[in-house]
């Protein structure tokens, strides 16, 4: 039996608890972005490889998307607050070790550790949501802000990390989060009610184990599978996800108090979401990913002009977050259709990028996947949060970052390694038709075919060669981009296909919604 009350209709001091939680989240989103927008200069300052660049880059989201579900029942179990508070503790040491980095090994395992960090943090913000606030019109809007603010958290990050990369340097801008996480971790501790609704039943820890290493080998398998030369660990790194992943599922199955209510994860209104969610969100990822080195490579932004042409995305997710909040109210799959719509036109219009893309262009993509995300993310929280029973909030909490987390990494894992693998066949396939083809050795073919970063050093040390070799990356990494976003594009096509034929009626999903209530309410 849970172990206090249930929500009313708002906490005390609810504005100053809504800040607290929110402000969390912005941190655990803004952990996410630091790292991308300053890639081209930790590329140079490190000469990394275009699948070390994709690591550094996705390891706030393997941590956090490794972490999420074990967390959430933690907390769950054994206080939601004091999780959160531990977790913006470790995320002041780990952040401050990723801005200290003294080479790319060092900070993608700091990147790692600094996700996990926040995956302690994070989904504890939405199940305190759903655990203070009664179900109604307050903690809608409430979960519309939450959604809106991370995902203007992701988008808006890599704003600030432009400027601070231009201004101060790339280790100023991963840092930045730590100090508002003193911030946050203050008013946490002081405003934030403890107990409500939480579960008195025992973890599954084995489970939980077995989550955090699948989610892990499954990410890195996605990352590295089509990486030059790594095709054998990936494919074995995705053979054990699928290994660990069943055993998770059976594990879950057999146990007498699972980390993951199957009963649960089977609604309609649950599932669908969830995987609508992760694929719309893992886009908006994505994107980001590839177009800020897009932009910086090919068009020749600086970091900061990189992080402006995301403003577009920024405000069409503020700016769609209340008729998303509106429309959801009237029925999760109409807002989840419309927000693909948008989604679609993104990756439509991302597909016609060449070396010399109008900046009006750039805008209005980043706009379509910044409006469409908001929809989608705001229809399938407020689903998930719904069709669980609030003493699983932990769970519904966790779910709901894992689409963030877990298609966020899986997206930008697969967008960039179809990037990193389309740059280096087109540059094998241009070297190979070069008349000096028989006169290029195999280490400078292998340092060509790394990385954008990695053949600008090639052309530095070859001045008489450097403007063939330029023009050759360009050509390389703008196929690469092309390949990336088609393959982004088909994934916000099956999405849609799911939103189409697995969501119900508005009127259906209302009866499904009493049903739900009538098997989580408590036996007398």
């Amino acid at each position: 039996m849970p172990r206090t009350t249930a929500p009313s209709a708002a906490p005390p001091r609810s504005a100053a608890v809504l800040t607290a939680l929110v402000l969390t989240a912005a941190i655990c989103n803004l952990t996410l972005a630091g790292a991308t927008v300053a890639l081209p200069q930790i590329a140079a300052d490190f000469d990394a490889s275009q699948t070390a660049l994709n690591l550094i880059a996705l390891g706030t989201g393997l941590g956090m998307a490794m972490t999420v579900l074990y967390a959430g029942a933690i907390a769950d179990r054994y206080g939601r607050v004091r999780v959160l508070c531990i977790g913006l503790i470790a995320l002041l040491v780990t952040g401050t070790a990723a801005a200290l980095a003294p080479s790319a090994e060092t900070l993608m395992a700091a990147r790692v550790l600094t996700g996990m960090a926040a995956g302690m943090a994070f989904p504890t913000t939405l199940a305190l949501i759903t655990a203070l606030w009664a179900d109604g019109p307050a903690r809608g809007r409430a979960i519309a802000l939450w959604t809106a603010i991370c995902a203007g958290a992701t988008v808006g990050g890599s704003i600030v990390s432009g400027a601070l990369v231009d201004t101060v340097g790339w280790r100023v801008a991963i840092g930045a989060p730590v100090p508002l996480a003193l911030v946050a971790l203050a008013l946490a501790a002081r405003t934030v009610p403890r107990g409500v609704e939480e579960s008195d039943k025992p973890v599954d820890h084995l489970g939980g184990v077995v989550s955090v290493v699948a989610v892990a080998a499954l990410v890195l398998g996605v990352e590295i599978v089509f990486a030059p030369g790594e095709t054998a660990l990936g494919g074995g790194l995705l053979l054990a996800a699928a290994a660990l992943l069943a055993l998770f599922f059976a594990r879950q199955r057999a146990a007498a108090s699972p980390l993951y209510d199957l009963q649960v994860a089977r609604r309609r209104l649950f599932w669908v979401p969830a995987v609508a969610g992760a694929l719309a969100f893992g886009a908006l990822e994505g994107a980001m990913f590839v177009g800020q080195q897009y932009l910086q490579n090919i068009l020749g932004y600086d970091a900061m002009q990189a992080g402006l042409a995301l403003v577009p995305a920024a405000v069409a997710l503020l700016l769609c977050g209340v008729p998303a909040s509106i429309l959801v109210s009237r029925g999760v799959r109409p807002s989840m259709v419309v927000g693909y719509v948008l989604l679609a036109g993104a990756f439509a219009t991302m597909l016609t990028w060449a070396q010399a893309t109008p900046s009006w262009v750039v805008a209005l993509a980043f706009a379509l996947v910044g409006g469409g995300a908001s929809f989608v993310m705001t229809a399938a929280s407020r689903s998930l949060m719904s069709s669980t029973p609030v003493r699983r909030a932990g769970m519904a909490s966790a779910t709901t970052d894992l689409q963030t987390d877990l298609g966020g990494a899986i997206l930008q894992a697969l967008l960039g390694a179809v990037l990193a693998g389309g740059f280096a066949r087109v540059f094998g396939d241009l070297i190979s038709a070069s008349p000096e083809a028989t006169t290029i050795g195999a280490d400078v073919a292998r340092a060509l075919q790394s990385s954008y970063a990695s053949a600008l050093h090639v052309a530095s040390d070859n001045p008489d060669y450097a403007d063939r070799i330029i023009e050759a990356a360009r050509i390389s990494f703008v196929d690469g981009t092309w390949a990336a976003y088609l393959v982004g594009g088909i994934a916000i096509a099956l999405g849609f296909l799911v939103v189409v034929f697995g969501l119900p009626s508005p009127a259906e999903e209302k009866r499904l919604r009493e049903r739900y209530a009538r098997e989580d309410a408590p036996v007398a």
